[in-house]
């Protein structure tokens, strides 16, 4: 890895391309092996020069945000992690338009809005996560999602060439889109909002920030919920109705304050998560025959 490294700080900084990373700092359950190499890209130009490396050397490249809907397995992940975040992470707002690097927090961008009196993306500002990330899952809340707002995205191949796709192209669902099946990276976001009442929409926030804080376990670390939503259920539910509130293995436990969520109480691995999804999906197949599907991403050498 060390001519990968040498390679890449050809024109990135080399206090943005880290060695050996531990994934735990870089995830919101706080769990993960080390990275071989990490590199945080300050520009479009350093996303495509790290791809472009990676794919000379045949070396595996992973994409990340910040980590929210991360789990890494413990022994890390091999390669390259590109993790467009903090560095990337621009907002432009032009009367209704609001232009976004991937890399920008949802509750950063949602306030911001806010403060230009644009009303729309209250829903986004408690979803921990990038931009990038929310557009790569169609992230929701509230009866909100992001293709109410996206009008266009841009778009980076493998091969380092540039797409621009409509929000029909995108091929938004629940909790996917077209960036889950094809080899594109979102890189900056083009959205449409409605002018609104600032007071309203801070209220709103509001509002939505005390719901998640009653409702959701947000003193320990976690993806957020675990399962995706089974057609004509809810995952914590039907968890809850197994009388699994506060199973544990090791340090993974799922909540008692929301059965949606498995949480890590201090030191759990990436197998103590793996092992209590893995419970929780047999016991539920068994007494409803519903198959449970992470909504958290798996990743990582195994």
């Amino acid at each position: 890895m060390e001519n990968i490294y040498i390679k890449l700080s050809e024109y990135i900084p080399s206090e943005r391309i880290l060695k050996d990373e531990p994934m735990k700092k870089h995830t919101s359950f706080r769990i993960g092996g080390p990275a071989d190499i990490m590199v945080l890209p300050a520009n479009e130009e350093e996303i495509i020069h790290t791809l472009k490396v990676c794919k000379d050397t045949s070396v595996p490249i992973f994409i990340m945000g910040n980590g929210s809907n991360l789990l890494v397995r413990d022994k890390g992940i091999r390669g390259v992690v590109l993790k467009i975040s903090e560095n990337y992470s621009n907002i432009d707002i032009g009367g209704k338009t609001i232009k976004a690097q991937s890399g920008v927090l949802l509750s950063t961008l949602s306030r911001a809005a806010v403060r230009h009196s644009l009303k729309g993306l209250e829903f986004a500002s408690g979803i921990p996560g990038t931009l990038g990330g929310a557009i790569t899952m169609n992230a929701g809340a509230y009866g909100g999602e992001m293709k109410d707002v996206v009008v266009s995205v841009r778009c980076i191949d493998s091969n380092g060439k540039i797409h621009i796709l409509d929000e029909e192209e995108m091929n938004f669902g629940y909790r996917t889109s077209c960036i889950q099946t094809t080899d594109l990276i979102v890189s900056e976001v083009d959205m449409v909002l409605e002018y609104g009442d600032q007071q309203e929409s801070l209220d709103l926030m509001a509002d939505l920030a005390r719901r998640r804080r009653e409702k959701q376990p947000l003193a320990y670390p976690s993806a957020g919920s675990t399962f995706k939503r089974p057609v004509g259920y809810y995952a914590g539910k039907l968890i809850q109705d197994c009388g699994l509130k506060g199973l544990r293995i090791g340090d993974a436990q799922i909540s008692d304050l929301h059965a949606g969520f498995i949480i890590n109480l201090g030191n759990a691995t990436a197998q103590n998560v793996i092992d209590l999804i893995k419970k929780v999906q047999d016991i539920i197949y068994d007494k409803y025959g519903v198959e449970m599907v992470p909504e958290v991403r798996i990743v990582g050498e195994e």
